[in-house]
């Protein structure tokens, strides 16, 4: 059988790193974990790899990251002479290794590679890309998933994460390498580091982002990096832009790739805030910012009367097209037909707040690569001066061209410039919202995680998605299904989106404007369900949400259990 082949095999040669020799050795005689390790591949797409650190092909380890580097770098090489790539990585256990063993293999391959010298975000890694003129870029993380994941993310030459296209043919050079096959021998090849210099003009180019020449109003502020790269990133750019009154949650200060106080370091869970918003109850703080690991996502909570309340990827990202358009207009420096982009997934409020001040909006299908692209798009047109804003449901921001992901270091400064802007007019960011609300509307979104794990759960979640494309759902808590659009295109069927790459998403959109997706996720072993609701009132807006998220949630539960 081909697992127990290859595990002999990594018994026998993955002897470089000991922990993974010691696992192996410790799952001698436990069939059920030598399967999960070995049953495939660990996945490499539009995401590059991303899964739980250990011994064996589906598992996050030196052997997995040089192979896919070397598919990386064969590719490469077929695009271009002399090839280049940077790299950067997050504070996770064995990112460092991770990231020192893809820069030593894209040399050995004949890939210039510039690896930065210290942990450095996401952002700073698109930055990077660009300002060395690369041809390709690798981030080692696992953004904000649990400890035990680590991952690798692959940039193009735009500093946008890689393109479905792209992904299927460093597969295939991928799948062409073996996992322990000796490195090419390139004695002159040796490792770059990025020059100080990309740092302090990525910092510079975060702060040319800004929609004030001064700090509105003097904000109290804690942030936590949740053990992550924002420390040094999002304190600098703040202090530099005039907010003086920062106070770090000490025990997530300092980059710690266990998370001991922050088991799921993700600011969209309200457990990864509770330390933050502890000593904001302290401190009388006005503001809390939060940011994952590789400094992506921002989440934050605001002061509302004598506690604080967690705001929404949703309701910020509403907040900072409303900001950004009013403060461009305010300015003068809203260019002539500008263009916002969200993803499909993501509150139709930003579609109003659009409308409302001649706004071109563009949905894309969900990942920040695809408002990435588009961005590229418009600048290939010399039109990259349209783009005002892009966001996402999942805490991702992006007011400025400088970069081509989320950039939770933009996102933290143009947060506080709009606080302080509305504490200027006597306002908070919580007042705001409502104000969005009464305007346009309540849009109540909740998003619901199904978890299938192991090879098993793979199969079920492939499984799900056929059943519901063979049993269209037409009726729900009392409403019809008004319209059913399918994202994937299916050979011999028509095509409903051709303008969208091919995607397994669902969505249904209900005859009282809610919508609803399913899509199983591109990094983790899950189905997610995204309900968005609207109503005249919060409270309507929001048992709608929580009765048809309760309805979906019984479908998927009773199929996964059905195939257990």
């Amino acid at each position: 059988m081909q697992i127990q082949e290859n595990y002999a095999q990594w018994c026998k040669q993955a002897c470089e790193d000991k922990d993974i020799a010691a696992e192996l050795a410790a799952v001698k005689n436990q069939p059920e974990e030598i399967t999960d390790r070995f049953y495939r591949d660990l996945a490499f797409g539009t995401g590059g790899l991303r899964g739980v650190i250990g011994a064996g092909t589906n598992r996050m380890n030196i052997y997995t990251v040089r192979r896919a580097t070397r598919g990386l770098a064969l590719w490469l090489t077929k695009q271009k002479k002399n090839p280049s790539a940077a790299i950067s990585y997050d504070s996770r256990i064995k990112s460092r290794l991770f990231a020192e063993e893809a820069a030593r293999t894209f040399a050995a391959c004949g890939v210039t590679a510039y690896l930065y010298p210290q942990l450095m975000p996401t952002p700073a890694l698109s930055f990077a890309v660009r300002s060395l003129h690369c041809s390709a870029g690798v981030m080692v993380t696992a953004s904000h998933n649990p400890a035990k994941y680590n991952g690798y993310k692959a940039y193009g030459p735009d500093g946008c994460q890689i393109t479905t296209k792209a992904a299927e043919e460093i597969t295939a050079c991928i799948e062409s390498v073996g996992y322990f096959d000796a490195l090419p021998e390139n004695s002159g090849a040796k490792v770059e580091t990025v020059p100080a210099n990309v740092a302090e003009d990525f910092y510079q180019a975060v702060l040319a982002q800004r929609l004030e020449k001064e700090v509105p109003a003097q904000l109290k502020i804690v942030y936590t990096p949740l053990n992550g790269t924002g420390l040094v990133p999002v304190t600098t750019v703040l202090k530099r832009a005039g907010y003086t009154d920062i106070t770090v949650v000490p025990a997530q200060e300092k980059p710690d790739g266990n998370f001991p106080t922050c088991p799921f370091p993700n600011p969209e869970i309200p457990e990864a805030l509770a330390e933050g918003i502890k000593l904001c109850r302290q401190c009388n703080a006005e503001l809390l910012l939060a940011t994952d690991p590789d400094c992506d996502r921002m989440g934050i909570a605001v002061h509302v009367g004598d506690d604080y309340k967690l705001l929404s990827g949703n309701e910020v990202g509403a907040l900072l097209l409303d900001y950004v358009c009013r403060r461009r207009i305010a300015r003068g420096t809203l260019p002539k037909n500008p263009v916002a982009v969200k993803t499909i997934v993501t509150t139709e409020l930003a579609a109003k707040i659009a409308a409302h001040y001649g706004v071109e909006l563009r949905n894309v299908l969900t990942g920040f690569k695809f408002i990435g692209e588009q961005i590229g798009f418009l600048e290939k047109d010399g039109q990259v001066s349209r783009y005002i804003f892009g966001f996402e449901e999942s805490y991702g921001y992006l007011s400025g061209s400088h970069v081509r992901d989320k950039d939770a270091v933009n996102a933290c400064l143009l947060l506080c410039d709009m606080a302080a802007d509305y504490k200027a007019q006597g306002k908070s960011l919580y007042d705001a919202v409502e104000a969005l609300y009464q305007q346009y509307g309540y849009y109540k979104n909740g998003l619901d995680s199904f978890a299938f794990e192991g090879e098993s759960g793979f199969h079920i979640m492939q499984d799900l998605m056929t059943y519901l494309r063979n049993n269209p759902l037409t009726e729900l808590c009392g409403h019809k299904v008004t319209l059913v659009k399918d994202y994937l295109h299916t050979p011999g069927k028509p095509v409903q989106f051709p303008s969208l790459p091919s995607s397994d998403v669902l969505q249904y959109v209900m005859d009282d404007d809610t919508c609803l997706t399913v899509r199983p996720s591109g990094t983790e072993p899950k189905v997610k369900l995204y309900c968005a609701a609207v109503g005249k009132t919060e409270e309507a807006a929001d048992a709608a949400c929580a009765e048809y998220r309760k309805a979906v949630s019984a479908i998927i539960n009773d199929f996964g259990k059905g195939r257990n």
